[in-house]
């Protein structure tokens, strides 16, 4: 295990069965010890999760194998949160945060272990993989060859797959996930409309615990709200 510094706090680095791990240390963490998981791009648009550091929860990351979320990478998570909870006392559920393509990690994440899980933070989340990254419905980005690389699954097999995070919205309804919803109302490159709207539209439908944010005339980045404070207060409430 090494030491470091991110963004002004601790930063502890070591091997967790054979995958890079990282856990960031509050100065003073708070009483429950609560914690983010980030589920890809760590160190990417940090204001929010260094926001929270400051008000005394961790943050944690684990490597994955692709970013497009093999049942491997998630079955590692729940052990790894399993972990960080025996050895670091750290609470036994957590927030996961997930950008872009770890959206669709944190939500299939979620679905699979909703007992680790006390709310998520879904930015730009990657929702239904015939947008992205196949770009049926726009004009694509470019990634369809790197997800059937990673995942084996064709462009033709994906027109009848039955496992995108839009088919996991039950699930996170049944067990009462509270989601915190950010996008923006440009992003060609995970449409809204073809992917975070659909679970928005599904959860105030049914009864579940959703806030959206939409930001006018953003694409797909940045990630985050200028002031975060809406995401803060969601997280925070619903930490439990």
């Amino acid at each position: 295990m090494s030491e470091k510094v991110w963004n002004g706090f601790e930063r502890l680095d070591f091997s967790f069965e054979g995958r890079e791990a990282i856990l960031i240390v509050p100065e003073q963490p708070n009483s429950n010890r609560n914690w983010l998981l980030k589920t890809e791009y760590f160190g990417a648009f940090p204001s929010f999760e260094i926001e929270m550091l400051k008000r005394g929860w961790h943050l944690a990351y684990i490597k994955n194998v692709t970013r497009w979320c093999l049942d491997e990478d998630l079955d590692l998570k729940k052990r790894f949160a399993e972990y960080l909870h025996e050895q670091y006392g750290l609470y036994h559920k957590c927030v996961p945060v997930g950008m872009s393509c770890g959206g669709l990690i944190a939500s299939k994440f979620a679905a699979k272990y909703p007992n680790l899980i006390s709310a998520l933070y879904l930015d730009a989340p990657v929702m239904n993989l015939l947008s992205c990254p196949a770009g049926i419905g726009n004009a694509g980005n470019g990634m369809l060859s790197e997800f059937i690389d990673a995942t084996g699954i064709s462009l033709s097999e994906l027109t009848y797959y039955r496992n995108h995070p839009i088919d996991k919205m039950p699930l996170l309804l049944k067990n009462n996930i509270p989601i915190m919803l950010v996008y923006g109302d440009s992003d060609n490159v995970v449409p809204y409309h073809e992917n975070g709207a659909i679970l928005e539209k599904y959860y105030r439908e049914n009864g579940g615990m959703i806030k959206a944010i939409g930001k006018a005339n953003c694409g797909h980045h940045p990630h985050g709200l200028e002031d975060n404070t809406p995401i803060i207060e969601f997280v925070e409430k619903y930490s439990l």
